[in-house]
């Protein structure tokens, strides 16, 4: 049976967890990728969205972001490498403290918004950030963009990939993110969201905003917890991939 991993990007939202917005994606979910500092989140909203992630047996992940709370991370910053290095092995480390005071493990590291999107592109941000996490740990799984450069870099730094694509946001035709700035940027049809969905774990691609056709081959598909009805997103992409006979099942599995 094919299997494909469904993760989510949370803890960055301290109203979507005090009130169960975000642990009600949960149990859609195999993965959660857990801001850690960076563009959002804190102790407390870590320990929080860990509890929650165990109620429902998710892998924990790290989702480091560039430090930068007021523009969520979704800006594009300047630092040294070595700046970002030390800001993401500093991050990964706080959400590990955390995870292994609540006897759990974190599995993965996916990097958050900007600092993802920049380092698709460049080797250079791609080795730093594998950098900050091999401080930690060379023995989680990284993941990134689906055909991208950051993948190879991660690779040959010792680390187990895992491409990922997205049920939530829409394509350019050379297989990048269609930039949030865009007005059709995010999927908010959870019919299109389980259909694009499905295209990736069947197909390997998915229909770029202009119709042409992507490769996106991954083994994980993200939904953003703050897209505009993320959780009928969630349970759509669920129920379209396990009708198919897709198994849902975390990486570290």
């Amino acid at each position: 049976m094919k299997w494909i991993d469904l993760n989510c990007d949370m803890g960055e939202i301290p109203e979507a967890i005090s009130d169960g917005t975000q642990e009600s994606l949960m149990p859609f979910l195999t993965s959660v990728n857990i801001a850690c500092g960076g563009h959002a989140g804190d102790l407390q909203t870590m320990k929080a969205t860990i509890e929650q992630a165990r109620r429902w047996r998710l892998a924990i992940g790290a989702h480091p972001g560039y430090p930068d709370s007021a523009n969520f991370g979704r800006v594009e910053l300047t630092l040294s490498l070595e700046k970002v290095a030390d800001s993401v092995f500093e991050q990964v480390r706080a959400l590990a403290e955390v995870a292994g005071n609540c006897g759990v493990e974190v599995t993965h590291v996916k990097p958050h918004g900007a600092l993802y999107n920049q380092a698709a592109k460049s080797r250079s941000l791609a080795q730093a950030i594998a950098d900050g996490v091999a401080r930690w740990s060379g023995d989680v799984v990284f993941v990134g963009l689906a055909g991208s450069l950051m993948l190879d870099v991660f690779c040959e730094a010792g680390f187990r990939v895992a491409a990922e694509a997205f049920a939530d946001r829409r394509y350019e035709a050379d297989g990048t993110l269609r930039s949030r700035r865009l007005e059709d940027a995010l999927i908010s049809d959870p019919v299109e969201a389980g259909q694009q969905a499905l295209r990736v774990a069947q197909r390997g691609t998915a229909i770029a905003h202009d119709g042409t056709e992507v490769s996106v081959g991954a083994q994980t598909i993200c939904i953003h917890a703050d897209t505009p009805g993320a959780r009928r997103i969630a349970a759509a992409v669920a129920q379209a991939l396990r009708q198919a006979g897709i198994e849902l099942k975390s990486l570290s599995r």
